[in-house]
Parts: structure tokens; sequence; C-alpha cells
């Protein structure tokens, strides 16, 4: 085999673009991965015209000859057998109710192996991230600006809300913003009213204002309709997090910072980005978490674990995106240096591994320790996995 080609993890034959000489002959095209020859047709394959173009089926076991689809060409078959042993732990990392399935071996594993398994899992999620902006530029028509603000105000959600903040960005419109950035109510009534949180008739001086600037706004630039106002979660929130704080967040970030996307892509340093980030409310929402609904006075700075998930979120991805669409390497060079710079967080998942002597000595190790949980342990996808790797091997080493 010259090349085992790309995994299929959607419908169709398991490997695409394999290449491989069969008798002297090279062949281009797709593999199909069975435990038996007949499987082939108890799977309906031979019916099925997406795998017209399977070049070798690979079993444990033949135990029939297979045909083409339309033809009655045979398709070679390679018999490739797993040692039982492997099975039996291939097995059991799939059904245990462990995390992780391998813990057993963890402590065990050279840690040049575990750096580089990180290193290389930290690349991927960071990769992943900058393909969702680019993806999200795409759909913003090449404005970066536009893609940042629905990126931070999706990471100002902090999951629960997070599709709802996304949605709420997407309808606003910067431009009017940019127009009003020296009045904090008239940017409040633009940021309140489009999330659908101006609806109501509520006996609050404050409500009440923002409800007459919105109407005369939305009228100004013609609005898309606001959102649903059930859009937005409440239950199991601390109030510091209600959307309604966030937003007011937001709304005072923007009314202060013009050209944020500019200015972020030149901060030199964490501690300056962090500062570019860092944001606080109108009077009103310091003694209020919910229009009409008072509250002790206080101060509604982001914490500095807030502004380092912003960093590692927002920051980060977008020097990367930039980066590489500019062919900057500085910018991604600078990615990678607040990321190495940042602590680690400190959530279930890096405490899971830290039991297990897996330590993330800064935000890249957690970064990765992250992907590893989300992009391999959780779908049990062990056979991609070094870790994973390591322990199926284990029966040969012994």
């Amino acid at each position: 085999m010259i090349n085992p080609g790309s995994p299929n993890p959607n419908s169709g034959p398991d490997f695409f673009n394999a290449k491989l000489k069969i008798g002297g002959v090279l062949w281009v095209g797709n593999v199909e991965i069975h435990e038996k020859s007949s499987f082939w047709y108890s799977h309906g394959h031979h019916l099925n015209p997406a795998y017209a173009n399977v070049i070798l089926h690979v079993v444990e076991e033949v135990d029939a000859e297979i045909t083409r689809y339309g033809s009655t060409e045979k398709i070679p078959q390679l018999v490739f057998t797993c040692p039982d042993e492997v099975k039996r732990k291939y097995i059991l990392l799939k059904r245990t109710d462990s995390y992780p399935a391998c813990y057993s071996i963890l402590r065990h594993i050279p840690k040049i192996t575990i750096h580089g398994w990180l290193a290389a899992l930290q690349a991927e999620r960071f990769d992943q991230k900058a393909n969702t902006i680019n993806e999200r530029v795409q759909l913003c028509n090449g404005n970066w600006e536009q893609a940042l603000f629905i990126t931070l105000a999706r990471n100002f959600g902090f999951g629960l809300n997070g599709d709802a903040f996304e949605a709420w960005a997407r309808h606003i419109d910067l431009s009017a913003v940019g127009k009003h950035r020296d009045d904090i109510q008239q940017v409040e009534a633009i940021f309140f009213g489009m999330a659908g949180l101006l609806e109501q008739h509520l006996d609050d001086h404050y409500y009440l204002a923002l409800q007459k600037e919105y109407r005369y706004l939305s009228h100004k630039f013609s609005f898309q309709p606001p959102l649903q106002a059930d859009i937005w979660k409440l239950l199991r929130i601390r109030p510091q997090a209600f959307p309604h704080t966030k937003i007011a967040q937001l709304a005072y970030l923007y009314q202060r910072q013009e050209a944020l996307f500019s200015k972020i892509i030149e901060a030199k340093d964490v501690e300056t980005a962090k500062a570019l980030l860092q944001t606080s409310t109108s009077d009103y929402w310091k003694c209020h978490y919910l229009f009409g609904k008072d509250v002790i006075m206080n101060e509604r700075m982001l914490s500095d674990n807030s502004l380092s998930l912003m960093l590692i979120n927002t920051v980060i991805p977008f020097l990367l995106a930039y980066g590489k669409h500019k062919g900057n390497n500085e910018l991604c060079l600078r990615a990678s240096e607040f990321l190495e710079e940042l602590k680690p967080e400190d959530n279930y998942i890096t405490r899971q591994w830290e039991r297990f002597g897996i330590h993330a000595d800064n935000a890249a190790d957690s970064q990765a320790l992250i992907q590893l949980r989300k992009e391999y342990c959780d779908k049990r996808d062990c056979l991609r996995c070094r870790i994973g790797y390591q322990y199926l091997k284990e029966w040969k080493d012994r």
C-alpha cells in the first residue's frame, strides 16, 4: 500500500483516495473494512453506488467473494488478522465506564510521548477554532470586526447562552453602534432592544428610557426584528452571569473601544490584550442584575480568570486565523506565546487528568487536555489517540 487514504467519518467507504499496487498495477480509489467478507452484502454495499470505486476490501475473515456495484467484477480482498489480546484491550477501552479508559497506563507512559501528544492536540484544537473563525468571517462577507464581535459575544455567554449570544450578535449593526458611541444609553438601547429584552411593560425609569431610545433607533436604521426574549436562559446561572449583565458589559466595551479588531491584532503582550477586553457596566447595571430588580452596588468588572478565557477562546484564535489569512507568521507565533504565558485552566477535565499524573503547565496544555477529552475520550476514538495506541500495543511489549 502506497497511501491508505483519508478516513471517512460519514456514510460511505471507510477510506477515500487510497493508493496501492496490486499485481504491479497502481490503483487509486476507496477502501472498505469489515470483520467478514459477507458483511459487504449484509450491509447492502453491492447495491450502493457510493461503493462503486472501492478498490480493496480489508477483512479478518474471507467467507465470500465480493463484486463491485453494477458489475460482476470481483474486488480484491486483504486478510488482516488482529491478535486476540489487542481485541480484548480494544473492547475494554470501548466499554469501560472509567475515565479515562486507559487510566492504568497513564503514569507509565514516557513524558516525551505525553508532551508530543499534547503539542499535537493543542495545534489541532486551535486549528479547529481558527477554522470556525474563518467560517464566521465568510458569513460576514470578509468583515473581521463583525466576526470578532460575534465570537466575543458567544464567549461572553459562557456555554449555556452561547448560541443565544451568537444569534444576537449576528443581529447587531456595528455601524449603527459606531454612530452612537458617544452615548452609552443609546448603545445599550440597541443591544438590549435587539436581544428582545425591551418588549415588556415595566415600571422602571431606565427600562422605559431604553425602550424609547430603541424604538427611535430601530426606525432610524431599519433594524431587523429583535430576538424572542425566551431565547435567554437564567436557570442555574449565577446573577453575575445573567445575559443582562453580559450584554451591559459588551455595550460598555463597544461604547469605549473603536476598531477593537485592529487593536487586538496589534497587542504585543497578554496584559495589553487583557486591558483591551476589560470592561464594566453603566451605573444602572452596577446595582441591577435584571430590569427593575435592585441589588447592592457592585462593580461589574471581568475577573482575571474570565479575561484569560476570553484570550484563549477569542484573541488567540483570531491571531492565528488572521495570521494564516495574511501569511503573517509573527501573529501565529504570538498566538502560541500568549497561550504558553497564560495559566492553565482549572476545571473538572484538567483535574481528572491531574489525578493520573498528567499536569498542565500552561493554557496550551489545558487546552490540549480538553481536546483529548472531547475529541477522543468522549467519542471513544482510542485508535487515533497516541495514548490509546500505547495501551493497545503493550501486549507485545511484555
